[in-house]
């Protein structure tokens, strides 16, 4: 008789194959032995209970060696100490892009895929992993189910209250390799590094000047002001910057027109921003203080006022300044035009 190597944690029964044992378990699907002294949460295996009471105990057994930030459990602490090694043992089989975390590979293989099998039930909107879906659908239910064990500000995504701790630990997760400065978000580590390498990725169309932030380079188009060589086929109308005379002519093509009130815009997004003013919708949410905004440059220019980051450089003076229509203001001292501001700075 063969030797049943697999048992049943819940019952008597073995099993000489693992995934039998697997299917068996199923059974149990209403069998939950080990409950939650605290939430009632039922769990099949007592090791389950173990780690889930550790959410109510706030007890984290797995500390860092390197800085000492500890975990609830020894698969995340694992995935943070690669943070500090820089290892990335997760490959890509279609790009061989390498990865520190399976969960962001998992993530990754979607874009080779293109496949969206999670549907929103309410705007019809795909998304190819089902942990997207979930978290659009609160854009929807307005769930936040992450609080701030700090201020009780309460968040809908986990990683959203992640960031938002950082405002009360002051932890500067992010740090340069060149000059070690350390940075508590991602992108300004990325606007950082910039100082060094000197990558200007944003080329004036017209004097092939370079710059390494897209606003300077907007910016600098004013002293192109009288040079405007590029021209609208249909009305004449030119413009300083190809960008300009392409947004331009989509006003001709009746591409981008409100379906409530027919203003015409230059730019889908720029429909889809005034589409809000009409349902009052605010999609995009400070990460930081939780407030919501219509359009992600309204929450862009609020964010500066958690950074301290004054953006907007005038270009005769130097002056800096938080917000793009403080900037348009004060060029008005400089150019005493109205409309040349309007014209471009955009």
């Amino acid at each position: 008789m063969e030797e049943n190597l697999y048992a049943c944690h819940l019952c008597t029964d073995a099993f000489s194959q693992e995934q039998n044992l697997n299917a068996h378990v199923l059974t149990h699907a209403k069998d939950k032995p080990f409950s939650c002294e605290v939430c009632n949460k039922a769990f099949f295996k007592e090791s389950d209970l173990k780690k889930h009471f550790r959410t109510h105990t706030k007890e984290k057994s797995y500390a860092c060696g390197i800085c000492s930030k500890a975990f609830f459990k020894w698969s995340r602490l694992n995935g943070h100490v690669r943070t500090h090694t820089k290892e990335k043992p997760f490959i890509c089989d279609v790009c061989n892009k390498a990865f520190s975390d399976k969960s962001n590979l998992i993530r990754h293989s979607s874009t080779h895929t293109k496949e969206k099998l999670y549907v929103c039930d309410m705007c019809n909107k795909a998304f190819c992993q089902k942990t997207n879906l979930i978290q659009h659908l609160r854009t929807h239910t307005k769930e936040k189910p992450y609080a701030c064990d700090v201020c009780n500000t309460a968040f809908a995504l986990k990683s959203n209250l992640t960031k938002h701790l950082r405002t009360h630990t002051e932890e500067k997760p992010y740090a340069c390799e060149i000059c070690n400065k350390a940075f508590a978000w991602k992108h300004l580590l990325k606007k950082h590094s910039r100082t060094h390498t000197k990558e200007k990725p944003f080329a004036c169309e017209v004097c092939n000047k370079a710059f390494a932030w897209k606003h300077q380079l907007k910016e600098h188009s004013l002293s192109h002001a009288k040079e405007k060589p590029f021209s609208c086929e249909v009305c004449n109308k030119a413009f300083p910057d190809m960008s300009y005379l392409k947004r331009h002519l989509s006003l001709h093509t009746k591409e981008n027109i409100c379906d409530i009130c027919s203003k015409a815009f230059s730019k889908r997004s720029h429909l889809d921003n005034h589409l809000r003013t009409h349902t009052k919708e605010k999609p995009f949410i400070c990460d930081l203080c939780n407030k919501a905004f219509s359009t992600t440059w309204n929450l862009k220019t609020h964010l500066q006022t958690h950074t301290k980051e004054k953006s907007f450089a005038c270009v005769v003076c130097n002056k800096t300044f938080y917000q793009k229509s403080n900037l348009k203001s004060h060029l008005r001292i400089h150019t005493k035009d109205k409309q040349d501001v309007s014209a471009y700075v955009v």
